[in-house]
């Protein structure tokens, strides 16, 4: 069965890495750990895991191009201990957030049980840029085709 791309409009140029980010996030749509995600402030962001039981040296945080990954592992200790119950997740987990361009992690602290992640987001700035138009004395269309690569070079 072939899958429909929501992104397969002619209008829609270059969205492909966006689709393939969606599928990727839709395979980790795990729900342990839970977690919340705040607005802080007017730029601020911040995302709360619990992850109760796990110290900072069971936990990780690794950001790569704009993925944020939180893996948490915790060691085997409880070797000579019986449980009569094990309600308390003890499994290692990995949760990943896709962040926006220019979204920045600021800094991260676990709290009784919650692992806090705070992000802010930088105000964007309005970009404005004047598209020159070349004008061209010939109407037939062979001579009006560009050669791309040559006028990138060019304007640098």
């Amino acid at each position: 069965m072939s899958r429909v791309s929501m992104f397969n409009s002619p209008l829609l140029l270059g969205f492909d890495q966006l689709e393939r980010t969606l599928d990727r996030l839709a395979k980790n749509a795990e729900g342990y750990p839970p977690y919340n995600i705040e607005r802080i402030g007017e730029n601020g962001l911040r995302i709360v895991l619990a992850v109760a039981g796990f110290s900072t040296g069971d936990l990780a945080i690794e950001l790569m191009e704009n993925q944020l990954t939180v893996r948490g592992k915790q060691t085997d200790d409880d070797a000579d201990r019986v449980f009569l119950h094990r309600g308390i997740a003890a499994r290692q987990f990995q949760r990943a957030f896709m962040l926006a361009d220019g979204i920045e992690v600021i800094g991260a602290r676990l709290d009784n049980g919650l692992l806090s992640i705070d992000l802010v987001r930088p105000m964007a700035e309005p970009r404005i840029r004047t598209i020159h138009i070349d004008a061209s004395s010939t109407r037939s269309g062979a001579g009006n085709t560009v050669d791309i690569t040559a006028r990138r070079t060019q304007s640098r």
